[in-house]
């Protein structure tokens, strides 16, 4: 490998680092330095793409320790046997370019993951000494996200989590079937192992909290996984399943869903073209139901057609509400909150006004206009003071009537 500079370094690895959806850095605890101790914090505004849920955009420095890698995934641009160019950043390198860019005001935290080199607990090891010498050396109050190794020693992945403020695991693919073909170096019972492990050092540390304030954290903004979608054959039901099963044993805080895309010199056990984007999409407002909207694992999956996909043309609230149209039209003034969220249409703030104004009114068709966002799609589905659907709810070609019309968009339109 010849001899690169920082810069080309930073080109390679912060390009191989996009493939990884899950850097969001929202949950953590609040830091900042305004004290004039120590560097960073974990709020502000910057000029990355990670959003908390309060919509503030959080900039992080999103790189890989390196792209070199012993495994050869068949689904990753970074295996061993794929034709790219190799870089490698050692950790002091990280270090300081993480505290280069503070001082610029360029980002606010870092997300760090990396190829495996040497071995998990080498790799692991270098990715724990960024994280220990920003804290502790630096007294770096920023975010940190360390991505971990499931086959590294636990007392890594603890010292990790020890450090950073989010932790996260790839599961990299929904269905252990899909892992041995796809990544037959990955072992589907190490990799949530090691989420369990970190699971129970979150829940110990939360409980040592609430009995001494003095406890230190562990990775108080939780931990994450990422799936990968398209790479395989497991259909939309398999990813839903799963991705409840993980939320349920593990706590996760997020599951991240990424498009399969294809990739250079690809293998031939791979699809040749990516799954829709919009597939991608699907699958996050499913997530989002299941979060937000108390919808069971049942329910959303009954979402999906008879081949276990979701329908690309409408979202899964408005599919399930069709498929289920018995438990339709719902009335505005009298439902409970939990009805109110499965109307298609309705977001959670959308219903919390409702809730609140129906205290002091019954409402009328206008007044859920004006409280919400689309009525054409809500209509169908509810029963105001002056409004009833009668026959509309019932009608055969319902779908056609609250599909999301197509429209050309002007390149010079007003």
């Amino acid at each position: 490998m010849s001899r690169l500079d920082t810069r080309e370094k930073l080109a390679i690895l912060a390009d191989a680092a996009k493939y990884d959806a899950s850097c969001a850095s929202s949950g953590t605890s609040k830091r900042d330095s305004r004290d004039g101790k120590g560097i960073g914090s974990t709020e502000g505004m910057g000029i990355c793409h990670a959003y908390a849920p309060d919509g503030r955009c959080i900039s992080l420095l999103k790189i890989l320790l390196t792209n070199s890698c012993i495994f050869d995934c068949h689904y990753c641009i970074n295996r061993k046997s794929s034709n790219v160019r190799r870089a490698r950043f050692t950790a002091e390198e990280v270090v300081q370019l993480t505290l280069s860019f503070y001082r610029r005001n360029y980002i606010e935290g870092v997300f760090l993951s990396s190829g495996i080199i040497r071995s998990s607990n080498y790799t692991m090891e270098q990715i724990v000494e960024v994280a220990r010498s920003l804290r502790e050396d630096h007294d770096f109050r920023g975010y940190i996200h360390l991505k971990t190794i499931p086959d590294a020693d636990p007392e890594l992945v603890r010292l990790a989590g020890v450090h950073a403020d989010r932790v996260s695991i790839n599961v990299e693919l929904p269905t252990e079937r899909g892992l041995q073909r796809l990544a037959p170096e990955k072992d589907g019972t190490r990799i949530e192992g090691a989420m369990k492990d970190v699971k129970l050092a979150i829940d110990d540390r939360q409980d040592a909290k609430k009995r001494y304030k003095s406890a230190p954290s562990f990775a108080p903004a939780g931990q994450s996984t990422q799936m990968i979608v398209g790479a395989d054959s497991a259909n939309d039901r398999d990813i839903m399943l799963k991705a409840s099963s993980l939320y349920d044993r593990f706590g996760l805080r997020r599951v991240y869903y990424s498009a399969f895309s294809p990739i250079p010199d690809a293998s031939a056990v791979l699809p040749l073209n990516r799954p829709p984007l919009m597939r991608e999409h699907r699958l996050y407002q499913s997530d989002w139901l299941m979060r937000f909207y108390g919808f069971t694992p049942v329910d959303v999956v009954n979402a999906a057609g008879d081949d276990g996909m979701l329908p690309l043309d409408i979202d899964p609230k408005l599919a399930w509400a069709l498929k289920y149209r018995d438990n339709f039209p719902v009335d505005i003034n009298r439902a409970p909150r939990e009805t109110l969220l499965r109307i298609p249409g309705l977001g959670v703030k959308a219903v919390n006004r409702i809730v609140t104004s129906r205290r002091w009114r019954r409402l009328r068709l206008d007044d859920v206009a004006r409280l919400s966002v689309s009525l054409a799609k809500i209509r169908p589905f509810i029963v105001t003071e002056d409004w009833r659907p009668t026959l509309l709810t019932d009608r055969a070609d319902l779908t056609k009537w609250v599909k999301p019309q197509t429209q050309q968009l002007e390149l010079f339109g007003a």
